[in-house]
């Protein structure tokens, strides 16, 4: 990439840079620079070979070189800048690594009058607590935020290569503005270390000191541990970036002082409702910004075994959803039993919280929420972040776009991927104000309309529970009937929930009508087990010999069955025992026994009634003597990824003859051999090839499988518990 770079600095960042660029052979020679002082560091970084030279001139170190990374604190930049003023060539590129750039634009205009268009300012964030060359290491910044800033005047070109430079290096590379910049990292780093100084010198000055680190737990240390942190080092930045630090320190004094309110007033629920809502935040932060950062998890499944003994499995995700929801727009204190505890439904959960809900929990999943009525949502302060949850973004869309506030809904990489002109443009034709992608994705940018929705009669083109209900919600607060005509019967969830909350929809065969004369009272709510959690255990019990399982308090309501009709239909034996209602969804216990199955062409009424089950019964399939054959199916490829294809292309690396179409799958059953198989980040592909497990006749490696704690986090535990040997790795 380069002939000659020369570091500024070989420090720790310094010198981790020069070592990434030798390790991945970034540039045929890297030299360093530094002061008279700095010699000493200068020769232990030559004789580690962190460099191959270094120099005490700055005219001598630059000279040839076509890229120069200023590593030195910020502070110093200015005078950096200064020496390099009378050498600067129009030919290299510049970069910096320093922590504020606000500070290094400023210097850069003293020192030039404007900020050269061959400058590209960047930030690695990495460190430790060591500093010096000899801490430096070639992977300090691999996995790591690396974040450009570039001006408008900045070259393309530089910029391209500093990030291409980066990405070699490992580094994870956004790109944001200047000020952008300086406030998220006064906000996430800053303030931080001014916290973690200010407390360890508060408790250093107490008489009892000794006794207070004595006994300091792992808390402690964990939270102070960035006090270890060069001093010199962070006053300069604090100093540099103290616009955008003394707001949020006020911020802190202010929510330290509501603190101490509360425990002298012993209001115990505000002072859990905030904890809780820390708690939760915090999760959320860590998926939206660590992304690929995190861990990546690979299931590793030896072939065989059987599934016995009995399970319940978690909360039906779809009602954990609408009890949320719901739940927050009633009006006094709903009581949940049974929600499910995964990002998905935790997502919706940090929603409401966000526009000012109460909601205690979930604890062994309980929730406690305070409704705040139809029309007492409050604008949230920041983006809507949704995670993986297309329900939560949809169906929010609709009850959104009737609010008095504004409100924009992101998500990750693979729900901000997903389609939403299926829900956008009917709201749109009900006054809506919906601004997307240009591929009409997320994000979703959303104009309250409050008062201004005109109901509509709406035909769905193509079945889907997620687009009825967003409209219904949409319709609590739209003027005149809202209907919704949908072409086959979906899970019908939404209206039965908005019943059980006394409030107003009407049914007529295939139409549903609501309309914004009506208020929700609050109810209890006893989630049932989720069935399509349960289908993966009643494929692999249906597939493996000598299997005998019972599956207790299992969702039967007859819009989500479609996965036992068309299992029955293939051959299975399936019991639906001890049939009830609980808050007016039907449940019961389901006793699966082992029995062959045979191939089937799949009715198409049954498709949306087992739509999201599909990826585990095509591995049904792949076990049935025989052809099945699955039609009229289209919605899988828009799921979390294209199930059709996805499921195809593991199927045929297992061995099987498995056969794409445009809107499902022809499937040869037989025998289903070992290999490596990828999950695209779809938890449901994930869990469908661990099940494959029982009857492969090799081992089984599954990739990408993090997603899975999206729907079913507990899958993992429970599947080697009844007896699928499945191994869990992160890397």
């Amino acid at each position: 990439m380069f002939n000659r770079l020369c570091v500024i600095g070989v420090g720790l960042i310094g010198g981790s840079i020069a070592r990434a660029a030798r390790q991945h052979g970034l540039s045929k020679s890297v030299v360093g620079y530094g002061r008279q002082q700095d010699i000493h560091n200068l020769e232990t970084a030559k004789r580690l070979g962190v460099i191959d030279e270094f120099y005490l001139q700055i005219e001598d170190a630059v000279k040839g070189a076509d890229c120069v990374v200023i590593a030195t604190p910020v502070a110093s930049i200015e005078s950096i800048f200064a020496l390099l003023e009378p050498f600067w060539s129009e030919h290299t590129i510049y970069t910096d690594v320093g922590s504020t750039k606000g500070s290094v634009v400023s210097a850069a205009q003293r020192v030039f009058g404007v900020v050269p268009d061959n400058l590209v300012l960047a930030h690695p964030i990495a460190g430790a607590e060591r500093s010096g060359v000899e801490a430096s290491v070639d992977d300090l910044f691999l996995n790591k935020r690396l974040i450009i800033t570039p001006l408008s005047n900045t070259r393309t070109e530089a910029m391209h290569k500093i990030q291409c430079f980066w990405e070699w290096c490992g580094s994870l590379v956004s790109v944001m503005d200047v000020k952008h910049h300086d406030a998220v990292l006064a906000a996430t780093s800053h303030l931080p270390h001014i916290l973690a100084f200010a407390l360890v010198d508060m408790l250093g000055h107490k008489d009892e000191k000794s006794e207070i680190f004595k006994y300091a737990a792992s808390g402690f240390r964990d939270f102070t541990r960035i006090a270890s942190s060069d001093p010199t080092m962070w006053r300069d930045i604090c100093s540099a970036n103290k616009n955008e630090i003394i707001p949020l320190i006020q911020q802190t004094r202010e929510q330290l002082d509501k603190i101490q309110c509360l425990l002298e007033n012993e209001d115990s629920q505000q002072l859990f409702a905030i904890f809780a809502y820390a708690n939760t935040a915090r999760q959320r932060f860590l998926n939206q910004f660590e992304g690929n950062m995190s861990k990546s998890i690979t299931f590793q499944v030896q072939p065989g075994g059987t599934l016995q003994g009995e399970a319940r499995v978690p909360g039906d995700k779809s009602m954990s959803h609408r009890s949320v929801m719901l739940g927050s727009l009633a009006e006094g204190v709903t009581h949940v039993k049974g929600f499910l505890e995964a990002e998905d439904a935790l997502a919706t959960l940090q929603a409401f919280r966000d526009m000012g809900v109460e909601i205690e929990g979930p604890v062994n999943g309980c929730l406690t929420i305070h409704g705040v009525g139809k029309h007492g949502l409050k604008a949230p302060k920041n983006e809507l972040y949704l995670g993986n949850s297309g329900t939560s973004m949809r169906l929010l869309s609709g009850l959104l776009a009737g609010q008095s506030f504004n409100s924009v809904l992101t998500g990750d990489k693979s729900l901000s991927g997903r389609p939403m002109k299926r829900v956008t443009e009917p709201l749109v034709a009900m006054g809506a104000e919906i601004k997307t992608t240009e591929k009409g994705t997320a994000p979703l940018y959303i104009t309250g309309k409050a008062g201004q929705l005109k109901g509509i009669d709406y035909v769905m083109p193509m079945a889907s529970a997620q687009v009825k209900s967003c409209l219904l919600l949409a319709g609590m607060y739209a003027e005149g009937e809202t209907s919704v005509t949908e072409p086959a019967p979906t899970r019908d969830h939404t209206e039965r929930m908005l019943s059980g909350f006394c409030y107003p929809v009407k049914k007529q065969g295939s139409k549903v009508t609501i309309t914004a004369k009506g208020d929700l009272k609050a109810t209890d709510i006893d989630v049932p087990s989720d069935i399509s959690s349960a289908a993966f255990f009643l494929v692999g019990a249906s597939i493996a010999p000598g299997s005998d399982l019972l599956l207790k308090h299992v969702g039967i309501n007859p819009t989500r069955t479609g996965v036992i009709d068309i299992l029955r239909l293939m051959g299975a034996n399936i019991e639906v025992l001890n049939e009830r209602v609980v808050g007016g969804e039907p449940v019961a216990d389901l006793h699966v026994v082992y029995s062959p199955l045979k191939g089937i062409d799949i009715p198409e009424e049954l498709v949306p009634l087992a739509i999201d089950e599909f990826p585990v019964l095509f591995v049904a399939a792949a076990c049935a003597k025989g052809q099945t054959r699955l039609s009229g199916a289209e919605e899988l490829r828009v799921k979390e990824s294209d199930r059709i294809q996805v499921m195809a292309d593991g199927l045929q690396i297992l061995g099987v003859d498995a056969q794409p179409t445009v809107d499902g799958m022809i499937i040869q059953g037989g025998t289903i051999g070992g290999g490596v198989v990828t999950s695209h980040g779809d938890h449901r592909i994930a869990m469908s090839f661990s099940i494959a497990g029982l009857r492969a006749n090799a081992p089984i490696t599954i990739l990408d499988c993090a997603n899975v704690n999206t729907s079913f986090p507990e899958f993992k535990d429970l599947v080697k518990q009844l007896g699928l040997a499945l191994v869990c790795e992160e890397s």
